[in-house]
């Protein structure tokens, strides 16, 4: 016997399987979506953002990708009950970077395709894949609505919970959308450390988390910004009104990581101990890039060996975000580290990074 397969019998699969939230919509593209991601890279407001900016048009119109497509279940998974807050010390880590929070939205999309294939339709998945504008996606399905940090709100859960989706060849009953705003609230506004957030959306040339997530060098005038963060920033999510009751019903324990540990990883276990994280071309370069800019702002002493070992890395990126970190660190007191470094240092970016952590001896209030 040929199972049923409807929007409720979907909704009761992917519930089952770990879903929090679950809505239906039309495979059609996002017209809007597509209108404002063009603008935003006209105004050069998506700054190093790729991922769904590389191919708008692809990630805009699911029929490029599924030209079958006739619907999208859109899922959602809250990840703030199993991601521990950050320790006091050591480098911290997004909240939903802190595990790979995506597993249990991969679990709800997988159990969704079964479902729909054993009944004869054709489905595919797609959870944190380029292909498609997520966010969109889910408040067209009336999971969401968008706040103004950019994030999905949804009830109960507030900014908390990521996203995936389900392409299928059926017709499915759509959910509408939701009727909700942020109203006059906006507290995100303020509490984005680098003022990212503006009245026409997210500026990413500003935003912390993307600048985590690029490649080349990170500009000097964020680096102060970064604080001890590795990967992600939350002070958006965590000013949010209405994702305050899951914070706070959330386990305080955190899980504390040293900076000594993590420097001594070689490139492999560095990339392999975070293997949910997106590093560009999955170079250990730029996550050692991140760890030495926040162990710099840190302070902690123990760390400053660690970062003085990165003064003969292979890389120069690498060597040169060393002697940023070793300056902001130790200031005066690293004066005769850098000058010892700057006859070996020959490669011309390398030399760059070293002369201006040496100006920022000269001139602290200029780092």
């Amino acid at each position: 016997m040929v199972p049923i397969v409807d929007s409720r019998t979907i909704r009761e699969a992917a519930l089952a399987a770990g879903a929090d939230t679950v809505g239906f919509t039309s495979a059609d593209p996002f017209s809007a979506a597509l209108t404002t991601m063009r603008r935003r890279k006209e105004r050069g407001m998506a700054g190093p953002l790729h991922f769904t900016y590389e191919q708008p048009e692809t990630s805009t119109d699911i029929r490029r990708s599924f030209p079958w497509a006739r619907s999208l279940v859109v899922l959602g998974a809250s990840y703030i009950a199993d991601a521990p807050p950050p320790a006091e010390f050591g480098p911290v880590i997004g909240l939903f970077a802190t595990r790979d929070h995506y597993q249990r939205v991969r679990d709800a999309a997988t159990a969704v395709v079964t479902h729909i294939q054993d009944a004869g339709g054709r489905a595919d998945m797609m959870v944190d894949d380029d292909r498609l504008v997520d966010r969109a996606a889910a408040v067209r399905a009336g999971v969401g609505w968008i706040g103004r940090s950019t994030m999905v709100l949804t009830p109960g859960h507030g900014p908390w919970q990521l996203f995936g989706s389900v392409v299928t060849d059926l017709d499915l009953a759509e959910t509408p959308p939701m009727r909700r705003t942020c109203g006059t609230c906006v507290a995100c506004i303020p509490a984005c450390p680098t003022g990212a957030i503006t009245d026409d959306g997210l500026d990413a040339r500003l935003c912390i988390s993307t600048w985590l997530q690029s490649s080349g060098p990170l500009p000097h005038w964020i680096r102060p910004l970064v604080e001890r963060r590795i990967y992600g920033c939350d002070d958006c999510l965590t000013s949010c009104p209405p994702g305050s009751p899951a914070m706070q019903a959330s386990p305080a324990t955190t899980e504390e990581q040293s900076f000594v540990e993590l420097l001594g990883l070689g490139d492999d276990e560095l990339v392999d101990r975070f293997d949910w994280f997106y590093i560009p071309h999955r170079e250990a370069r730029f996550l050692r890039r991140n760890l030495l800019v926040a162990a710099g702002n840190s302070g902690e002493a123990d760390a400053v060996p660690a970062i003085l070992d990165h003064f003969s890395h292979r890389s120069s990126l690498v060597r040169g975000h060393a002697y940023w970190a070793l300056a902001r660190s130790l200031g005066v007191h690293a004066w005769a580290h850098l000058r010892g470094a700057y006859d070996d240092e020959t490669v011309p970016d390398g030399r760059a990074e070293l002369e201006m952590a040496m100006m920022m001896l000269r001139e602290p209030h200029g780092s």
